[in-house]
């Protein structure tokens, strides 16, 4: 709704996406908490990590010597910037963990709601 006071949408009025296509906020809401001062801050929904058992397993990679997330997810999804979906596919509290041992198997799955292709 309009504020008639100032005459500028809310953020949740404007309905535009604020994070890119790759991003894990994409499509979370904006929200806005007002502080005791009446200042307003705006934050982003809490983003629920889906488990492994959601996903579609795509293969699985051995950790290299120098590896690093943003490499294998550029090599194994054409993007680096999506290493956030190896942490999440093999439940990476700290993602930087899952690439320090060699050898290590790390899952790689389909995007969240991406069946696997039939064999």
């Amino acid at each position: 709704m309009i504020d008639p006071r100032t005459l500028v949408p809310s953020l949740q009025d404007l309905r535009t996406e604020v994070f890119d296509e790759l991003s894990r906020y994409r499509g979370l809401p904006l929200l806005i908490w007002t502080g005791d001062d009446g200042v307003e801050h705006t934050y982003v929904e809490r983003r629920f990590v889906p488990g492994p058992e959601a996903l579609s397993a795509a293969g699985v990679v051995a950790v290299n010597d120098q590896d690093r997330l943003d490499n294998i997810a550029a090599v194994q999804f054409g993007e680096a910037t999506l290493w956030w979906r190896i942490a999440d596919a093999n439940r990476a509290l700290q993602p930087d963990e899952l690439t320090r041992r060699l050898g290590r198997r790390l899952l790689i799955t389909f995007a969240e709601g991406t069946p696997a292709p039939r064999r």
